[in-house]
């Protein structure tokens, strides 16, 4: 069991998820290899700097407006930066594939990381947050936080904090 949950706002990780999923259709719809390159880059940034890489456009421009409000939940940080960085890796495998003609490839790696970060934002399930908490059970250096008590590894807490 985790010991250190923390007051986690989920909105800016949904604002990133979001901006993913769009952005990546987007670019597969125009076949825009610059703007996965982009959505790569953003990820890995913000694993890097320990922030969702979109999550700016939720602090800066949805929560002031009030079109988005806090979704906070009593949550570890560090499984999403994993989820995020992994994603990030593969949208630059994908990137690096289709700069280097493998389309297809690239694609693919494309709608892997549109697919994951969908089932994220519309059905509450983190698969990256799943891998980091079974690396945690196995023990694995590195993956010291564990799932909230009672919580399936990679499923959103339903207890909301006040």
């Amino acid at each position: 069991m985790s010991d250190s949950l923390k007051q986690l706002d989920h909105a800016p990780l949904g604002t990133n998820q979001a901006t993913i999923i769009v952005l990546l259709l987007v670019a597969f719809v125009l076949n825009l290899p610059w703007l996965v390159t982009l959505v790569a880059l953003a990820m890995i940034l913000g694993t890097v700097f320990k922030r969702p890489g979109f999550g700016f456009l939720y602090t800066a421009l949805l929560k002031k407006w009030g079109w988005v409000k806090l979704d906070v939940f009593p949550d570890n940080p560090e499984p999403h930066r994993f989820a995020q960085g992994f994603g990030g890796v593969v949208a630059a495998g994908s990137a690096v594939a289709l700069w280097l003609g493998a389309s297809t490839l690239g694609w693919i790696l494309t709608w892997v990381v549109i697919l994951l970060a969908s089932v994220n934002l519309f059905l509450g399930f983190c698969a990256g947050c799943a891998v980091y908490y079974w690396l945690n059970a196995l023990k694995v250096p590195g993956f010291k936080k564990s799932a909230p008590s009672g919580v399936f590894p990679g499923l959103r807490p339903k207890k909301k904090l006040a």
